[in-house]
C-alpha cells in the first residue's frame, strides 16, 4: 500500500494525516486519490465506513491548495443527502483544511439562514451543503457556484431515494460544465446512471467492495422474540455496556422508546426528523462524548453518523430492504474495527427479514430469545437495568427583574400605580396599540379646530 504522499497529497496534508494516526491508506482513497488529484471524473463504490469521506475529501483540498475563495462564491463543493452527513463530512475535513490555509463551510436546513449567509460572504473554500438548502441560498443569490472547480456527491443512491436529484440537477447545472465531478454510491444504476451520463466526462470508476457484501470484522444476528417481550428485550440490550445505537422505523417509535429506556434507568438520546436542527446536534454530541451511551434513531441517522466504537447496532424494528440494512449496520465495525448487528424479529416479521438478509449478502445467525436468557446477554452484552428512571435536566432559573423594571403582579419592583379608566394600558398587544393610535388621533384633531365660544344671548 502506498503511503499519503506517495498517492500526490500535499506535504501539509500528509503530515496532518500522520498527526491524528493516518499512516497508510484505506483501499477506496489509494484506488481513488491518484485520478481524483490528477483532475479525472470519478465514480467511486465503496463499503459504508470504508474511509470514503477522506477518498474525495481529501482530493477536493488538495485541487484547491495555494488560493483562496471570493465572498459566496466557493471553489469546492460536496453534496449529500442529510443535515448530520454533512457536518460529519465538516469535521471530518477541517482539520487538513487548515492544514492548507482553506475553510470549510457547512450550508442545511434547520440552521439559521442569515448566519450561513454571513459566512458564506466572509469567504468560503469547501462547501458542504444537502440539495434543498442550497437551492434556496441560489434562489437567494446569496451562493454563487460559477467558480467551483471540483464537485462531490456522495451518497448518490440516498439522493435518488429522497427524491434530491432533481435539485441536485438544478446544482449542477449552475457549476462550470468543465468543473471536475466526483460521484460515490452504493449503486450506479437507475436514476444515478442517468445523472452520470449527464454531468460526468469519460470516469474512471473504482470499486474495492461489492455494495452487499458482507464486512469481515461484522457478526449479523436475528434475535427471535415474542410480540409482548420485545420492549422488555430491547431495554436489556440497551442496558449493556458500551456504546449502542437503536433503529425504530418511525419518530413516535423513538420517542416512546426513550422514555421507556429513561423510565427503566437508562440515559438514551433520540434522533430522528421531527426534531429541531439544534437538538439533533446536541444528542450527537452527547452520544459522542459518552454522556448518553445509547441513541435511538430513524433512518435518518443511518447516514453519516461516524462515532468511534459504536460496538453494537440493533435493529428494533427491521428496514425496509437491504439498502437499509447495510447503512445502519455500517454505523458499527467502521474502519476495520469489529462491532455487532442485531435484528429483533417477531413471527409476522420472519419471512420478510429472511428475504431482506439473502438480498443483503449476510449469513446471520439466528436465536429465540426472551428477556433474561443467558443466549441475549451472550451475543449482546445484555443485562438487567436499574430501575431507577433518568431525571431530566432542570432548566435554567430566569433571571428576576432589577428594581424599577417592568411590572410586578407580586408587589416586587416599581408600585402600582391606578389605572386610568379612560386610557388603554401602555402594553404591546395589538388591541392596545390600535387604541393609542386612535387616542392620539382624536387629540391632533381636536387640537386643529378652532374654538368655538358660545354665542351671548342679549337679554
Amino acid at each position: 500500500m502506498p503511503t499519503f504522499a506517495e498517492l500526490g497529497l500535499p506535504t501539509p496534508v500528509a503530515d496532518a494525516l500522520a498527526a491524528r494516526g493516518f499512516t497508510e491508506p484505506f483501499p477506496i482513497q489509494a484506488a481513488t486519490l491518484p485520478d481524483a488529484l490528477a483532475g479525472r471524473d470519478l465514480l467511486g463504490r465503496a463499503q459504508t465506513g470504508s474511509g470514503k469521506t477522506l477518498a474525495f475529501g481529501l482530493a477536493l483540498l488538495s485541487r484547491m491548495a495555494g488560493s483562496r475563495s471570493r465572498p459566496s462564491q466557493p471553489r469546492g463543493l460536496v453534496l449529500v443527502p442529510t443535515r448530520e452527513l454533512a457536518q460529519q463530512v465538516v469535521d471530518a475535513l477541517d482539520p487538513y483544511a487548515k492544514a492548507l490555509g482553506l475553510t470549510c463551510a457547512v450550508v442545511v436546513g434547520g440552521l439559521s439562514f442569515n448566519r450561513q449567509v454571513s459566512e458564506l460572504r466572509h469567504g468560503v473554500d469547501l462547501l458542504v451543503a444537502t440539495p434543498g438548502r442550497l437551492a434556496d441560498h441560489l434562489q437567494q443569490r446569496t451562493c454563487d457556484l460559477s467558480e467551483v472547480t471540483v464537485t462531490a456527491i456522495d451518497e448518490a443512491d440516498r439522493m435518488a431515494d429522497m427524491g434530491f436529484l432533481p435539485q441536485v440537477r438544478a446544482i449542477l447545472d449552475r457549476t462550470p460544465a468543465d468543473g471536475q465531478r466526483l460521484l460515490f454510491s452504493a449503486t450506479l444504476d437507475g436514476e444515478v446512471a442517468t445523472l452520470v451520463r449527464r454531468y460526468l466526462t469519460d470516469p474512471v470508476t473504482r470499486s474495492v467492495a461489492s455494495a452487499t457484501s458482507q464486512v469481515s470484522t461484522m457478526d449479523h444476528h436475528l434475535l427471535h422474540v415474542g410480540v409482548a417481550d420485545k420492549p422488555r428485550v430491547a431495554t436489556e440490550i440497551a442496558a449493556r455496556d458500551g456504546r449502542t445505537i437503536l433503529f425504530v422505523r418511525t419518530k413516535h417509535g423513538v420517542d416512546r422508546l426513550v422514555k421507556l429506556l429513561r423510565r427503566s434507568g437508562i440515559e438514551a438520546g433520540a434522533l430522528h426528523g421531527g426534531k429541531a436542527q439544534n437538538n439533533r446536534n446536541r444528542a450527537i454530541e452527547a452520544f459522542k462524548d459518552g454522556r448518553t451511551p445509547v441513541l435511538v434513531a430513524t433512518d435518518v441517522a443511518a447516514r453519516g453518523i461516524h462515532i468511534d466504537d459504536v460496538s453494537l447496532v440493533v435493529h428494533v424494528d427491521p428496514p425496509a430492504d437491504p439498502k437499509d440494512y447495510l447503512h445502519r449496520a455500517g454505523r458499527t465495525a467502521r474502519a476495520g474495527e469489529s462491532g455487532s448487528v442485531v435484528t429483533l424479529v417477531t413471527a409476522v416479521e420472519r419471512a420478510d427479514v429472511d428475504k431482506l438478509a439473502r438480498q443483503a449478502g449476510i449469513r446471520p445467525t439466528q436465536t429465540a430469545v426472551a428477556p433474561g436468557d443467558p443466549a441475549l446477554a451472550s451475543i449482546t452484552g445484555a443485562r438487567e437495568p436499574s430501575g431507577v428512571p433518568v431525571v431530566e435536566p432542570a432548566k435554567p432559573a430566569q433571571t428576576p427583574r432589577g428594581p424599577g423594571r417592568g411590572r410586578s403582579r407580586t408587589g416586587r419592583g416599581r408600585a402600582a400605580q391606578p389605572a386610568r379608566q379612560d386610557a388603554p394600558r401602555q402594553d404591546g398587544s395589538p388591541e392596545n396599540r390600535a387604541a393609542r393610535r386612535v387616542g392620539t388621533t382624536r387629540a391632533a384633531f381636536s387640537a386643529a379646530q378652532p374654538s368655538r365660544r358660545p354665542r351671548r344671548r342679549t337679554p
